[in-house]
C-alpha cells in the first residue's frame, strides 16, 4: 500500500461538530484557570484552530463563549435527573445520582466550570445558568415526591441536600474520585433520607410524606 493510500482521509468538520469542539476546549480551560485568564488564543491553541475561526462561531468574544459553555455543560447536567417515574422514590434518586456522578466523573472540567464562581466574568446571565440546573433539579425530585405545592421548609430541604450534592461532587473530583462513585451514590441517598427526617419533625407536610415513604418502601 502506498503512504499515500495509508494516510487517513482529511475529514472537515460540521458546524455542530466544530462549535462541540470549541466548547469542549473552552470548558477544559476555565476549570482549571480562571476565566479572566482564559483568552480566546487559549481556546484556539487548545481546540487546534485559529483564533479568527473562534470569532466566526463566537463573534461576541470570551464572554459569549464562556457563556455558551456553561449552557453546554448545564443542559447536559439537567438530563441527569430525567427519571421515569417508576418504582420507589429512593431507586429512583439513586439512578437519577449514578446519572449524575458519570457526568461528573467523565465530565469534571467542565462540572468544575460550571459551579465555579467569583469569576470577574460572572454575570447574572452565568448566576442563572447555574441557578436553572439545580431549581430544575429541584423540580425533578419534588415531582418524584409526588408534591405539587411543597411549602417552604420542604422546598428548602430538597434545595439544601442539592447543594450539598453539588459540594460533595466537588470535593470527590478533588479527593481522586474516592470514595468510590457506588459508595458515594449511597451516601447521598440517606442523605436526603436523614435530612427529611429532620425536616419532618418541624414540618408536617414533610412528617406526612416521610410516612408515606416508609409506607411505599415497605
Amino acid at each position: 500500500m502506498s503512504p499515500a493510500a495509508s494516510t487517513p482521509a482529511y475529514r472537515r468538520l460540521s458546524v455542530e461538530e466544530r462549535r462541540a469542539q470549541l466548547l469542549e476546549a473552552a470548558l477544559s480551560l476555565f476549570a482549571h484557570r480562571a476565566p479572566e485568564d482564559v483568552s480566546l488564543d487559549d481556546v484556539a491553541e487548545a481546540a487546534g484552530v485559529s483564533r479568527p475561526l473562534v470569532y466566526r462561531y463566537f463573534p461576541g468574544g470570551k464572554q459569549q463563549l464562556y457563556e455558551a459553555a456553561l449552557r453546554s455543560a448545564a443542559e447536559e447536567l439537567r438530563h441527569c435527573f430525567d427519571e421515569p417515574h417508576e418504582g420507589t422514590l429512593l431507586p429512583r434518586l439513586a439512578r437519577a445520582l449514578d446519572r449524575y456522578l458519570r457526568f461528573v466523573d467523565s465530565h469534571d472540567a467542565g462540572f468544575t466550570a460550571l459551579l465555579q464562581g467569583g469569576s470577574v466574568v460572572e454575570t447574572s446571565r452565568t448566576t442563572a445558568i447555574v441557578d436553572g440546573v439545580r431549581r430544575s433539579a429541584a423540580e425533578h425530585i419534588l415531582s418524584h415526591l409526588d408534591v405539587t405545592d411543597p411549602g417552604p421548609k420542604l422546598r428548602m430541604t430538597v434545595r439544601v441536600w442539592i447543594t450539598a450534592v453539588e459540594a460533595a461532587s466537588l470535593i470527590w473530583l478533588d479527593e481522586d474520585k474516592q470514595p468510590p462513585a457506588e459508595e458515594l451514590r449511597d451516601w447521598l441517598v440517606e442523605q436526603f433520607v436523614a435530612v427529611l427526617n429532620v425536616t419532618a419533625a418541624r414540618d408536617p407536610q414533610t412528617a406526612a410524606l416521610v410516612r408515606a415513604l416508609a409506607s411505599a418502601d415497605g
